[in-house]
C-alpha cells in the first residue's frame, strides 16, 4: 500500500523526500514560530502509507506546501467511521496537539493583530535581506532545486504579507515590494537553472510586476537579465537579446559598472548562439572594459560576488565561444573561470567543468575531455540539470568523434554509473 495521491503531488512539483522535508520544516516554522523535524525518513513513511494521518503541525504544513487538504493528499483521517483498520495507530499525543493548537493560535493572533510596536520598518526588511543572503548561498551550493524555488515563493509571499500587518511609510513599502521582487526573481532563477521553463516564464511575469512597484533597479536588471537567459535556452535569440537589453538599459548599469559587465556578457552569450563572432568578441570587450572601471570598495549584492571577481564573465564567455565553435578560446575562459569561482559555488563549479570537457572534445582530444567528465563528482553530475544535459551531450559527441573506441566504452559505462547514483 502507498499514498498515492502524496507520490503524485511531488512529482508534479518534482520534489524529493528530503526536498518536501524542508519545505514542510519552513512551513511549520512560519505557522508555529518553531522549527520543524521533518526528515526524508519521514516523507518515506508517509508515501508508504506506514503513517495515515500525520501530527496537525505536519498536516497544516503539507497543505501549505501542496494547497490541497490533508485528505486530497490522500491522508486518512483517524476521525472518520469505518476506518477500524486504523485503530492499532497510536493516536496522536492530546498533549501535543494542544501545544500546536496553542503555537498556531499564537501565531494567527501576532499575523492578525498588530504587535505592541504596530509598524514595519527597516528591522523587518534587513531580516528579509538577511533570508535573501540565505537563498543566494543556498542557491549558489545546490542550484536550481524545487525546494530552492518553492521556498522563494514563500517568502515572497512573506514580504507582501507584510504590507498588511500595520502602519507603514511608502518608503518601507516600496522595499518590500523589492524584497518579493527579490524573492520571485531567486524563484524564477532556480526554475531556470533546473529547466522548469514554465514555471520560470510564470515568475517573470509576477516578478517584474513587484519590481516595477518597488523601484528598485538592481532588482529590475536581475529580472530582466535572467530573462534573457531564460529566452537563450529556449532557444528564441531575438526575445533574450530584447530582454536583456532591457536591464542593459536601466539607470543602475550607468551607476555601477560591475551591472554592465554583467549585461555586456551575457549579452555576448546570446550572440554566440546567433553566429554573429564579431559582436561576441565587441560586447565580451565592453564587459571587461566596464569590470576595470568597477570601484573595488563599493558594496554589491551577492548575488554579484562572481561578476565582480570575473568568474562569471569568464563563464558567460565560455557559452559564447562554444556555442560559435571557438573551442580553444572556450577552454582557456573555463579554466579561468574555474580558478576564480569560490569553492563553495558547486554548482557553477561542476557546469563549467562540463563545459570544459566538452571544448576539449571539440578540439579532437577525447581522452582529455573524458578525464575532465570523469572527474566531476557522480552526485553533482546529476544534481544539476544544465551539466547532466551537458555531459549526455558530449556523450553523444564522443561516439561521432571516436565510435566504438576504446574511451567511448569507458564513458559509456561510466555515465551508466552515474544515472544509476541518480535512482
Amino acid at each position: 500500500m502507498r499514498n498515492v495521491a502524496l507520490e503524485q503531488a511531488m512529482a508534479e512539483k518534482q520534489l524529493t523526500q528530503a526536498e518536501l522535508a524542508e519545505l514542510v520544516n519552513v512551513e511549520i516554522h512560519r505557522l508555529t514560530g518553531k522549527e520543524g523535524r521533518v526528515c526524508d525518513r519521514v516523507v518515506r513513511q508517509w508515501v508508504a502509507a506506514r503513517v495515515t494521518w500525520p501530527q496537525e503541525r505536519q498536516r497544516r504544513a503539507l497543505e501549505a506546501v501542496f494547497e490541497r487538504s490533508s485528505v486530497q493528499l490522500g491522508f486518512i483521517s483517524r476521525a472518520r467511521p469505518g476506518s477500524g483498520s486504523l485503530a492499532s495507530h497510536t493516536e496522536e499525543d492530546p498533549m501535543r496537539r494542544r501545544t500546536f493548537i496553542t503555537s498556531a493560535a499564537a501565531a494567527t493572533a501576532t499575523m492578525t493583530t498588530p504587535p505592541v510596536r504596530n509598524r514595519v520598518g527597516s528591522s523587518d526588511i534587513d531580516r528579509l535581506n538577511g533570508r535573501f543572503t540565505e537563498l543566494i548561498t543556498a542557491d549558489q551550493r545546490d542550484g536550481g532545486r524545487p525546494a530552492t524555488e518553492h521556498s522563494a515563493l514563500a517568502m515572497a509571499k512573506e514580504a507582501v504579507a507584510l504590507q498588511e500587518r500595520g502602519t507603514i511609510s511608502q518608503r518601507i513599502r516600496n522595499r518590500l515590494y523589492g524584497c518579493a521582487a527579490a524573492f520571485t526573481s531567486s524563484a524564477m532563477w532556480a526554475a531556470i537553472d533546473g529547466r522548469r521553463f514554465e514555471a520560470a516564464q510564470q515568475h517573470l511575469d509576477r516578478a517584474s510586476s513587484l519590481a516595477a512597484m518597488s523601484g528598485d533597479q538592481a532588482i529590475q536588471f536581475r529580472i530582466w537579465s535572467h530573462a534573457g537567459t531564460l529566452y537563450r535556452h529556449l532557444n528564441r535569440p531575438a526575445d533574450a537579446l530584447s530582454a536583456n537589453n532591457v536591464a542593459r538599459r536601466t539607470g543602475i548599469t550607468r551607476r555601477d559598472p560591475v551591472f554592465a559587465a554583467l549585461g555586456h556578457a551575457r549579452q555576448a552569450a546570446i550572440l554566440g548562439t546567433t553566429g554573429d563572432a564579431a559582436e561576441v568578441g565587441r560586447t565580451l570587450d565592453l564587459a571587461w572594459q566596464a569590470l576595470d572601471r568597477a570601484s573595488e570598495d563599493e558594496a554589491r549584492p551577492l548575488w554579484l560576488a562572481a561578476v565582480r571577481s570575473g568568474a562569471e564573465i569568464e563563464e558567460l564567455a565560455l557559452s559564447a565561444r562554444l556555442s560559435l565553435g571557438h573551442y580553444e578560446q572556450a577552454e582557456a575562459h573555463a579554466h579561468r573561470s574555474l580558478a576564480l569561482l569560490s569553492p563553495f559555488m558547486r554548482r557553477d563549479r561542476t557546469l563549467v567543468a562540463a563545459h570544459l570537457a566538452q571544448a576539449q572534445l571539440g578540439q579532437g582530444d577525447v581522452e582529455s575531455a573524458v578525464a575532465t567528465a570523469m572527474s566531476i563528482p557522480r552526485a553533482e553530475a546529476v544534481g544539476y540539470p544544465r551539466a547532466l544535459l551537458a555531459l549526455r551531450s558530449l556523450g553523444a559527441d564522443i561516439h561521432r568523434v571516436a565510435p566504438g573506441s576504446r574511451v567511448a566504452r569507458s564513458w559509456d559505462a561510466h555515465l551508466h554509473e552515474t544515472m544509476r547514483a541518480r535512482t
